[in-house]
């Protein structure tokens, strides 16, 4: 009988002292979590602060734009429908697309930039940068406010286009420190409100170079950056929450032609760009550069020009829109503030930040699909959703289950074991599929108090320990879930919801009623639709009503139909 224990007290360890063990690196990042906390300031987190703006009393513009685009296309008067760029369109297999990504990201500080105002301060500032560096691996440069020459590898499993193949290499040219401005906030048809909230709020500024040539391989850069930040606490949210934006810069040249006079960073024979500022989704950042390319091609196409200018893009818009000129290629200059000394970072700084990094998204991933043998599609789930919580709340969840195996199982080698795996696959399942299905219906956030993981855990162990059933398991993870406050064990016993094994003649005569009521579908099984043996199954299991294992009614359904045994 599964005999689960209380999960022992999660410590904090150094994350370099892991090693490849799950359970003590779901401890790391608790520590980790612990250590990242957001300060709060008279009840309101530095998030809250970063995101506060002025109080409308009518619908935002962006939501009204999004649903007038929702309505045009329920309509039908708006343009195809079909994802431009993504079909076969000839005039694509004339031209080359070249796109270059600015990322504007709010640090996660507590005072603004050069200022005691609050949201910025400055040791937590640089600390933030340098972690940021370290991720994108830019090395620092002492005695400036920026890191040089990076890379971010994506592969095809961070969703770049498939002309892309596995992966890619896209190198980052700098991070540099900004402070932002204020917000607008358009009240339509002729109200333009100023948010001055988030003036000088510290932000860094990643640019990449221009060697993205697929807009879904820049969004996925973008989205990679994005997780990169979030895992390292660097930034206050993501682009949902305003806390990121893209500006993108496009240009198109002729197919195999590199004769441009254009060039950026050493990446040369580039054709004219053009930038669109202020991209809020990764959705945005495909659309925009889809249009924008089209437009591109467009005008060379009818034997125009391409100006070097700054367009914007709408929510729901087909189009980018011209918002100024550029003057010259050197669109800003800058100076040394003679009021600011240099940064001269120290080397055990450097080095503290390079052991002290939390584990990053890829590295997460890999260790459940190689590890675990969790399939890629799940690991990338469990790593993305939350912010990462889902991530600590699986490995709780794992800690809960290692430890109910007792002391006879809990050593490093259990771990690499048939057992171990299959438990993680099941939680994996749980963790994603099952507990992920009741948020969604439920239209609730995550939050791992709903139904700890020690109470998953158990519902888990009594599973795979065949004391209940499959639907009983998701019979119990409803009523935890709805609020019910008993632990899964008394549920189990006091609801007699425990299995008890029907004989193998009560299995036979199940199916024998079933066979006999649905002889049209019999028929269809014999001559080959054997898939359909599954309703039967179902059917089973429901006027089992929790007795019913599905393996073995499965076994005495092919049985008695004179199909094979399952492969």
């Amino acid at each position: 009988m599964f005999t689960p224990s209380i999960c022992r007290s999660l410590r904090a360890i150094p994350s370099k002292q892991l090693g490849g063990c799950p359970h003590c690196q779901s401890k790391a990042r608790l520590r980790h979590k612990a250590v990242r906390e957001p300060r709060t300031i008279s009840g309101l987190s530095t998030q809250a602060l970063h995101s506060s703006s002025i109080r409308e009393d009518v619908a935002p513009f962006r939501k009204q734009l999004k649903e007038e685009a929702k309505q045009k296309r329920l309509a039908g008067d708006g343009k195809s429908e079909k994802k431009r760029g993504k079909g076969k369109d000839p005039k694509l297999e004339n031209w080359d697309l070249t796109v270059g990504i600015e990322i504007h990201a709010h640090l996660n500080t507590k005072r603004k930039l050069f200022s005691t105002s609050w949201i910025s301060d400055h040791a937590i500032l640089r600390y933030l940068r340098k972690r940021s560096s370290f991720v994108l691996s830019t090395p620092l440069i002492r005695l400036a406010p920026f890191a040089r020459d990076g890379r971010i590898i994506l592969h095809d499993h961070d969703g770049i286009a498939p002309e892309d193949g596995k992966s890619i290499t896209i190198q980052i040219k700098q991070i540099q420190m900004e402070q932002d401005t204020a917000k607008t906030i358009q009240q339509p048809p002729d109200t333009a409100l100023l948010d001055f909230n988030r003036v000088s709020h510290p932000l860094i500024e990643i640019i990449t170079l221009p060697q993205i040539h697929h807009p879904q391989t820049a969004a996925a850069c973008v989205r990679k950056i994005q997780a990169l930040l979030q895992a390292v606490n660097a930034v206050t949210t993501g682009m949902e929450m305003g806390g990121l934006r893209a500006d993108v810069n496009v240009s198109v040249r002729p197919r195999n032609d590199s004769s441009g006079p254009h060039g950026y960073y050493g990446v040369t024979g580039l054709g004219q760009r053009t930038e669109i500022k202020n991209l809020s989704s990764f959705k945005a950042v495909e659309d925009a550069i889809i249009a924008e390319r089209d437009r591109q091609i467009d005008v060379l196409e009818a034997g125009g020009v391409i100006e070097g200018e700054t367009r914007g893009w709408t929510l729901g818009s087909t189009e980018t829109m011209k918002l100024r000129g550029k003057e010259g290629e050197v669109d800003y200059r800058y100076m040394p503030d003679p009021d600011l000394s240099p940064v001269i970072v120290g080397k055990d700084l450097i080095e503290h930040l390079r052991k002290t990094l939390p584990i990053l998204p890829d590295e997460s991933i890999q260790e459940l699909v190689s590890n675990l043998e969790i399939t890629l599609k799940d690991a990338k789930t469990i790593v993305a959703l939350d912010d990462g919580e889902r991530l600590d709340y699986f490995h709780n969840v794992m800690a809960c289950l290692r430890d109910s195996m007792g002391d006879s199982n809990a050593t490093d080698d259990f771990d690499k074991t048939p057992m171990y795996r299959k438990m993680a696959k099941t939680a994996a399942n749980w963790v994603t599929h099952e507990l992920g299905g009741l948020l969604t219906a439920s239209d609730k956030p995550f939050s791992a108090n709903m139904v700890s993981a020690d109470a998953l855990s158990r519902i888990i162990g009594n599973l795979l320990a065949n004391e209940i059933t499959g639907r009983t398991a998701k019979q119990l993870l409803v009523m935890i879930f709805d609020g019910d406050e008993r632990d899964v064990d008394s549920i189990i016993a006091q609801d007699h919801l425990r299995l008890v094994p029907l004989s193998r003649s009560q299995y036979v005569q199940m199916a024998e009623e079933l066979i006999g009521e649905n002889e049209a579908m019999v028929l269809q099984i014999r001559k080959g639709q054997v898939g359909k043996i599954q309703w039967f199954v179902g059917q089973m299991m429901r006027r089992g009503e929790g007795t019913v294992e599905a393996k073995k009614a499965e076994a005495v359904l092919r049985e008695m139909l004179d199909v094979g045994a399952k492969t």
